[in-house]
């Protein structure tokens, strides 16, 4: 499913970057030890896990584009997809990479360096680009493009709760993560969500009633499983 017009997932994943690498330059040494809802990581494991996810598709790209797409942005976040063992593999590797950093410039440096990298080598791609994801699946660069869109503003989330701010979602991240969750469905008008509630409750980030949930069973807004 197309989730939204190629460019505009481009430019969503380019806002999204951009305002999360503002707030990265405004952090303090202490504001990067702090706790997250994503335990067992710091602030500055889960910036070192959202910087490797905005940056995988420079290596993507370089590597062959397989014969065609077989997997979209929903069946990427698929729960079988995110194994214990993969699960700890994700976890583990972003606080090796992370290590014990504590100069936010140069945190804040590294993830410009990684999305910037990733979004110059989409520049370069034909539209009906095909990659190879780190689980094995072929997808379309657009789609894969819209999972990054999810990641950096997901995580972004969750860094604003762990650093104390109001969100700073995006209005064209926002809209392609809402497009993906609704599966291109209007939200029922009786919840009375705006896009931000939206991802914030499909996504585990606020909590759902039974009444909730049960609506939005009936409206098919998915439920995703994350990692990177």
């Amino acid at each position: 499913m197309r989730i939204a017009h190629d460019y505009s997932v481009r430019a969503a994943f380019r806002d999204e970057c951009a305002a999360l690498g503002v707030v990265l330059r405004g952090l303090t040494p202490a504001d990067l030890s702090r706790p997250t809802d994503c335990p067992p990581w710091a602030v500055r494991d889960l910036i070192a896990h959202v910087r490797t996810g905005a940056g995988r598709l420079t290596g993507m790209l370089a590597a062959p584009a397989p014969p065609r797409a077989e997997v979209d942005a929903a069946g990427y976040f698929g729960a079988a997809k995110f194994t214990p063992q993969v699960d700890r593999a994700r976890v583990d590797s972003a606080r090796r990479q992370a290590g014990e950093a504590t100069d936010p410039v140069e945190v804040a440096a590294g993830f410009d360096r990684a999305w910037r990298a990733a979004d110059a080598a989409v520049a370069h791609q034909p539209l009906d680009r095909v990659v190879r994801t780190r689980h094995g699946d072929p997808m379309a660069l657009t789609e894969f493009l819209v999972t990054r869109v999810v990641e950096v503003g997901v995580h972004g989330l969750d860094l604003a709760a762990a650093l104390g701010r109001e969100p700073w979602l995006t209005p064209t991240a926002a809209e392609v993560v809402t497009a993906l969750l609704t599966g291109g469905r209007a939200v029922p008008p009786e919840l009375g969500w705006d896009r931000l509630a939206v991802v914030r409750k499909a996504t585990g980030r606020a909590s759902l009633t039974d009444r909730e949930r049960a609506v939005i069973g009936a409206a098919g807004v998915r439920l995703l499983a994350f990692g990177g």
